[in-house]
């Protein structure tokens, strides 16, 4: 079977470029505007994506002068979302630190069965101490700790989906029986984390449960992707450190006893397009032009633990940073961001500047053939099964995008020309089997 390019939209307000809210062209509301996620959904199934993602997190991030601020809750959005689309699969992020799981595993269940089946969760442990504050903790938890907490939410989540077998309803009207009890199978689950009694209160869904998806590439990230993971949004800066994640991911998922090929790795890219290269630099030019650079120093202390006021705009970063094990809350972005700084020697203004469309995500820039390329050879070489499409300005990227890259993807037999047949389930799109019910033996099952 030919293997096929993954692309997952991933959509940000105005776009993933801190500066995109300043263009002509952009709606500085559409950050709550459900028209424009409406829209940029029937583009993203029109390229034919496997599926889009929204990010979230329980606090307002940074300052509100920077760029729109806020979200809508995202669970909410893709359920409408799904009443506007037929194919696409519908990725949110929610949070285990801040969640429980018998709530959340009732959201993505009635998502699931609302969409028919094109539900995914990009499962985050949230780090940073207001997010933190907003839930009566005084500091965020330790690293490890979250991760912990983590394995054991989904642990519990799993349980909860598992605990109606597919046929716990009978709906025999004559006997007046609607469902079997005996097909019914609460948690009773006693843990370090939680306590969790019964079964959901919503029926085991089309595809079993949501599409795991994890986007952590710390060690403690990895590991707990090796066990779970479906899919797996990374970032990295070249072909050769893609290489080398891919390769390791898929090893630890097979030293875990899983199928290698049942997790998808997805770098993220922030295409910045034009039909020459002339018209793609001057348009990432104009961009970089509308950064507010004091924004940007902020953001990156922040990042770096660095007190207020330590980095100068056209100096290297300090040569003494905190080292990563001293550091709580995203790790593997700060690694990226420290190695980008130091192999480059870029000056913190530069830095900014190459932060500014994806924060640490590959940002290229060329021709739609230029960009093709470049996902080819990522996806042909051992990098990617796909990618975290992330255009730096919506709607106007992503449409670009699709119009001008997909043909050219389609066109080499990488991406498909149609969504196959009947409405498929988002597992079915990332080529992955329906799972098991943990409840239910294979014996019982086929008897």
């Amino acid at each position: 079977m030919t293997r096929r390019l993954h692309l997952n939209a991933f959509l940000m307000n105005t776009g993933h470029h801190e500066a995109s809210w300043r263009l002509p062209e952009s709606d500085p509301y559409a950050h709550v505007d459900l028209a424009h996620y409406v829209g940029l959904a029937r583009t993203a199934e029109r390229g034919t994506f496997d599926s889009l993602f929204l990010a979230d997190g329980p606090h307002l991030w940074g300052s509100v002068a920077q760029r729109p601020a806020g979200a809508l809750e995202p669970l909410t959005l893709l359920t409408a979302l799904a009443t506007a689309t037929e194919h696409i699969g519908l990725i949110a992020t929610a949070s285990t630190s801040y969640n429980s799981p018998y709530n959340l595993a009732r959201k993505f269940a009635s998502l699931d069965i609302i969409s028919g089946g094109r539900a995914g969760w990009n499962i985050v442990t949230t780090a940073g101490a207001e997010a933190a504050r907003n839930f009566g903790v005084d500091e965020e938890p330790a690293h490890a700790e979250r991760y912990a907490r983590a394995a054991e939410f989904l642990d519990v989540a799993l349980k909860l989906w598992d605990s109606w077998e597919d046929d716990a309803i009978l709906a025999d009207k004559a006997a007046g029986v609607w469902g079997d009890d005996a097909r019914i199978h609460p948690p009773r689950h006693r843990g370090r984390y939680f306590r969790v009694e019964g079964a959901l209160n919503v029926p085991r869904s089309p595809q079993g449960y949501p599409l795991l998806v994890q986007a952590g590439s710390s060690e403690d990230g990895k590991a707990f992707a090796a066990r779970y993971a479906e899919a797996v949004f990374t970032a990295q800066q070249t072909v050769e450190e893609a290489r080398a994640f891919y390769a390791d991911l898929k090893a630890r998922t097979a030293a875990a006893g899983r199928d290698p090929d049942h997790i998808k790795v997805l770098p993220g890219i922030v295409p910045v397009i034009g039909s020459t290269e002339t018209e793609a630099r001057a348009q990432e030019q104009l961009l970089e032009d509308h950064i507010v650079h004091r924004h940007g120093v902020t953001n990156l202390e922040r990042l770096l633990h660095l007190p207020t006021g330590t980095l100068e705009l056209d100096a290297e970063l300090p040569a003494e940073l905190p080292p990563e094990d001293a550091i709580e809350g995203a790790k593997s972005r700060y690694t990226l961001v420290v190695a980008l700084a130091r192999r480059e020697r870029l000056t913190v203004r530069q830095l900014i500047g190459r932060l500014g469309g994806g924060r640490g995500h590959l940002t290229f820039t060329g021709t739609p053939e230029q960009v093709a390329d470049a996902i080819e050879t990522w996806f042909t070489q051992g990098a990617a099964d796909g990618f975290n499409i992330m255009p730096p300005v919506l709607p106007s990227g992503l449409e670009t995008f699709v119009d001008h890259v997909v043909p050219i993807l389609r066109a080499r037999g990488l991406l498909r020309t149609a969504y196959e047949g009947r409405p498929h389930t988002l597992r079915e799109r990332y080529g992955l089997p329906r799972p098991a019910n943990q409840y239910v033996t294979p014996a019982l099952a086929t008897a």
